[in-house]
């Protein structure tokens, strides 16, 4: 009868003893963690609140004293006014033609790269390089060294061939910026989806061949269903950089010729106008945007865990 009653009365100090200790360890294994998380928060968190704040001030930097507070008039002025408008359907059309055009060049690729051939270790890093680039860098390698109607290897082959030599970045202002993000991205686009082909199931590949499917057949059927979720990460993956492109835009056309982005007219609301609170405006719906696309890529990339998953 004494064992029966003195047993819980042992049991409950070593459970909370152990349940003690676990908590100690889960927190000597995240301590770690908290400088990295602190500096985070002071880097990130702190300026966008800052930012937050401002936006619902009216607020121009030449005149600091006559700031007030406008509410969402700031926020009402992005999106009416019709030189913002035109900057939200620039970088509309920017992402999707960028997104898109690398997404099929870098499948392209990929297909290219999964077949076996001599130097392909050499040719996949040489097709890497672009993206290794700086984005200045690279913008001003297409704008001097490609666009430039005098001494520009575009013109200078055009030259060659007896063309004609126009002045790309006045000609085609628009396209001449996406050409250069399109061969920087291009290279991110053919990793994933190379990335893709290599997880294909081979034996059912083969068996498709056994039963006579063509390369068309099995591309359509079993390779672009299965490249479906990585199309999908590509996709979102680069339109929250390009979304907020401004390199670019600013190196090649200086915003000009109605290539202005949301990014780069932030810049000018900001650095030229001085509008604190417009341009902290802006640029919060700019963040919001990105993180609406963040969102839907962490769906994307945890569905393909859930399904490597699911194949394991």
């Amino acid at each position: 009868m004494t064992a029966t009653t003195t047993a819980p009365r042992t049991a409950t100090p070593v459970r909370a003893r152990s349940g003690s200790g676990e908590r100690l360890r889960a927190w000597a294994t995240r301590a770690p963690l908290l400088p990295a998380l602190v500096f985070l928060i002071i880097v990130t968190q702190l300026p966008f609140v800052a930012t937050l704040v401002i936006s619902f001030f009216d607020w121009n930097s030449l005149y600091p004293d006559a700031r007030s507070f406008a509410g969402l008039a700031n926020y009402g002025e992005v999106l009416t006014d019709p030189d913002l408008r035109r900057s939200v359907w620039t970088t509309v059309l920017l992402t999707v033609a960028v997104v898109l055009a690398s997404l099929v060049l870098g499948l392209l690729l990929a297909l290219l790269l999964d077949r076996r051939f001599p130097g392909r270790g050499l040719v996949r890093t040489l097709l890497i390089a672009p993206f290794l680039v700086v984005p200045v860098a690279a913008a001003l390698l297409w704008k001097h060294v490609l666009y430039n109607p005098e001494y520009g290897l575009f013109n200078g082959l055009l030259h060659y061939v007896g063309g004609p030599q126009p002045d790309w970045i006045s000609a085609t202002p628009l396209l001449a910026v996406e050409a250069s993000l399109v061969w920087q991205w291009t290279p991110f686009m053919m990793l994933i989806l190379l990335a893709g082909l290599q997880s294909r199931d081979h034996q059912q590949i083969e068996a498709a061949r056994v039963d006579g499917a063509s390369d068309w057949q099995i591309f359509r059927h079993l390779t672009l269903p299965h490249l479906r979720r990585y199309l999908e990460l590509g996709a979102l993956l680069g339109s929250i950089y390009i979304v907020q492109n401004f390199d670019a835009v600013f190196t090649i056309t200086s915003g000009g010729l109605g290539t202005a982005n949301l990014p780069y007219t932030v810049y000018q609301t900001f650095y030229q106008a001085h509008e604190n609170g417009l341009a902290s405006a802006a640029g919060v719906l700019v963040v919001i945007g990105s993180i609406i696309i963040a969102t839907f890529a962490l769906r994307v990339v945890s569905s393909l865990f859930r399904e490597e998953a699911g194949r394991s």
